[in-house]
Formats: C-alpha cells, structure tokens, sequence
C-alpha cells in the first residue's frame, strides 16, 4: 500500500487529489455535506492511484498495445459476394 501511495505520480493523478480536496473544502465551508463524500471519492483516486486516476486501471489490464492495433488495422480483408 505504501508503494502505491509514494510511487508512479502522474499529472493526472495529481490533479485527482488536488481537485478532491477542493471540492471536500467547498463543500464542508457550504454545509452541501453529498459534496464531501464525492470529493473524498476523487481525492482517495488520486491518492491510492486506482481507477481513472491510475491511467490504465492500475496492473495494465486496460492497456491497449499499440503493436496489435497497428497489426490489426493494416490486415487486408477479402469480400466474396
């Protein structure tokens, strides 16, 4: 867990964190209390790097290897009628 806290910070991620945290601030000064648990939401993203936060749903699952993509997208395709 620690590792996942300290290591591989991206803009991305950063910013998760950073605009969670503002939206807990504003939220608790307006009493608008649904506004503290969505922000904690997008703070614990940026901070425990998993989700959109992650870049690539942390693990490379969501990952696209742009090798077959480009192998795929050059294959000639026969139509017979």
């Amino acid at each position: 867990m620690k590792e996942r806290i300290l290591k591989n910070w991206t803009l991305t991620r950063a910013l998760f964190l950073v605009l969670g945290i503002i939206i807990i601030v504003q939220s608790i000064l307006s009493q608008q209390w649904f506004g503290v648990l969505f922000g904690s939401y997008f703070a614990s993203m940026g901070l425990f790097s998993f989700g959109c936060a992650a870049g690539n749903c942390y693990g490379g699952s969501c990952a696209v290897d742009s090798e077959k993509a480009s192998e795929n997208a050059n294959k000639n395709i026969n139509f017979k009628n």
